[in-house]
């Protein structure tokens, strides 16, 4: 079995007791490789020294999430565009809009997005994309700025055909994890309808935990019930979920050091 997680935020405090099991219980389950995407700055050093912990394993990606976007959004633009130029970095994410917790920074996540979407096409990296809520929207700004120089992911997918559809125009990959397995959320009709190619698997532990481990921290090695549901979905074995998911992974992430 070959997997690899597209999206988990492996170096938050809900793994600091247990990183080391977890990742070995994500080694056990076939799961090949880790990309971490970045919060803001305050998760930085602990980011980065994950990746250190497991060069190679994990690997880091740099940008402002959009629920992070504050009065200090251009100090936090700074610190991405900063290390950025640094060193190299898997992706910019994750970056995006989300229209479901605060609405008080719409236009500075608007802003964000943009400049981040920039860095991108710049450093010549994918990026990974929250668009909770805004899914329309986010797919709006990407369209405006795609001259072929953007790639990426919309993680954590859950919307309907015709955004899906959307998404795939612009050349992008649907990040799929837990919510595929639960039971109102109405995505297995809608991947019925869209080729294997077009996705890649995530965790986005630890949240969205995959049934049945549905209300528990999630965790890498919980790829394999949503490769297993995958596996239902499309009428193939989960041995081949895998290895179409991690071909695509791999190409959508050029920077594997």
């Amino acid at each position: 079995m070959r997997l690899i997680d597209t999206h988990c935020h492996l170096y938050v405090e809900e793994f600091e007791a247990d990183v080391k099991e977890v990742v070995e219980a994500a080694q056990s389950a076939g799961v090949q490789r880790i990309y971490l995407p970045a919060i803001d700055s305050a998760e930085h050093e602990a980011l980065l020294k994950l990746e250190e912990v497991y060069p190679g394993y994990c690997i880091a990606m740099m940008g402002l999430h959009p629920c992070y976007v504050k009065e200090n959004y251009e100090e936090e633009l700074r610190k991405v565009e900063d290390w950025l130029a640094k060193r190299p970095f898997a992706a910019v994410g994750e970056i995006g809009l989300d229209f479901y917790w605060d609405r008080n920074y719409d236009q500075q996540q608007y802003e964000a997005f943009r400049r981040q979407l920039e860095l991108a096409k710049h450093y010549k990296i994918p990026v990974s994309i929250h668009s909770r809520n805004s899914t329309l929207e986010c797919i709006k700004e990407v369209k405006a700025q795609q001259d072929g120089g953007l790639s990426g992911v919309f993680h954590c997918f859950g919307g309907s055909y015709e955004l899906a559809k959307e998404v795939v125009k612009l050349g992008f990959y649907l990040g799929i994890g837990g919510v595929v397995t639960y039971k109102k959320a109405g995505l297995p009709e809608v991947l019925k309808h869209i080729p294997m190619e077009h996705i890649v698997l995530e965790t986005d532990a630890p949240y969205l935990s995959p049934v049945p481990y549905r209300g528990k921290r999630n965790q890498p090695s919980y790829l394999l019930p949503i490769a297993e549901k995958l596996a239902e979905v499309y009428e193939i074995s989960i041995e081949e979920i895998g290895e179409i998911t991690t071909a695509n992974a791999n190409r959508l992430f050029q920077y594997q050091p």
